[in-house]
């Protein structure tokens, strides 16, 4: 079967085909409808650090799976053939054990989340990571109605956060330097947008979740949110790995740091949630299985629109 391998750092994927995976006990092998692709995917490109988490290489690349359940392992019950699922990336999909990138894939049932009938493939793959990560992210930040909160990056997981943030019923800032997506940003329910977090220092943000994490978004993030009451940044973008902050105010400010990485299975469930009522529509921009380089591409260009959803079948 078609698969993309990922073999090392500075080295580009490689498109292989390899043996079709078997359902062991307690599993089930989906036929990948969609794929994912995301920021994470151009780290492990570009940064050595990623490779703590891979046991060994190559290994299929992608954490963002939606399909359809073709085989059923030994004493699953809760599962059928024929069940339309995503999958929650908890257990180390595209990283330790091969991921998305393939055109079926053995995946534990433990992972498993039921796709409703409203929300295609490629929403249901957005939902188990850009919606996870984003909404979990609302989750650690503790955001709820009345509340006012930042949001750094308004691509695949900006869009996402800042929505259900409004849906939640906070007052919402969007920081986004592409000003091609503002009114996107203002649809969303942001009541300004900016190109910098920091253009929002005399609102007092309670919350400021950075969905970019290109270093000085951090620090600008640290430096903007409120001090009165301790005012919290939750950090979950990773496009780049370091940062510097300034102590001074985080101490005497009484800030809070905090890193989100994930998220929840309800967190998935919410997400979609959203998505099959028409409440939350993220712009998505589907590609074909055979063009994810071109796609990773965007990515680290800046170019893609919205998030990536590779089409893998039918």
């Amino acid at each position: 079967m078609r698969a993309w391998h990922f073999v090392g750092t500075h080295k580009p994927f490689e498109r292989v085909d390899i043996e079709e995976p078997t359902a062991g006990p307690g599993k089930v092998v989906i036929d990948v409808k969609a794929a994912g692709l995301c920021h994470s995917d151009v780290g492990i490109l570009e940064d050595e650090k990623w490779l703590a988490n891979m046991k060994e290489l190559p290994v299929v690349p992608g954490h963002e799976t939606a399909g359809v359940i073709s085989e059923v392992g030994e004493g699953v019950t809760e599962w059928k053939v024929g069940d339309r699922v995503a999958v929650w990336p908890m257990l180390g999909q595209g990283y330790s054990v091969n991921g998305a990138w393939e055109d079926r894939s053995e995946v534990s049932t433990e992972t498993l989340v039921a796709i409703p009938d409203d929300v295609s493939f490629a929403q249901a793959a957005a939902a188990t990571d850009a919606g996870m990560t984003s909404v979990g992210a609302l989750t650690t930040a503790g955001v709820e109605k009345g509340m006012k909160v930042g949001i750094i990056g308004f691509g695949g997981l900006g869009q996402i956060g800042a929505r259900v943030a409004h849906l939640r019923g906070a007052e919402v800032y969007v920081a986004e330097i592409n000003e091609s997506v503002w009114d996107r940003a203002r649809e969303a329910g942001a009541v300004k947008v900016a190109k910098s977090i920091t253009e929002f220092a005399d609102v007092e943000l309670d919350v400021i979740i950075d969905y970019a994490g290109f270093g000085v978004t951090t620090s600008d993030a640290l430096d903007t949110v409120k001090s009165s009451g301790g005012g919290r940044v939750v950090q979950v973008g990773m496009g780049k790995l370091e940062t510097t902050i300034d102590t001074y105010g985080l101490i005497l400010g009484r800030k809070q740091l905090h890193g989100s990485a994930g998220g929840s299975k309800e967190d998935i469930e919410e997400t979609m949630r959203y998505m099959a009522s028409g409440d939350l529509t993220p712009v998505l921009s589907e590609i074909d299985f055979e063009q994810i380089p071109d796609g990773i591409q965007q990515l680290i260009d800046g170019t893609a629109v919205g998030r990536l959803v590779a089409k893998v079948a039918d």
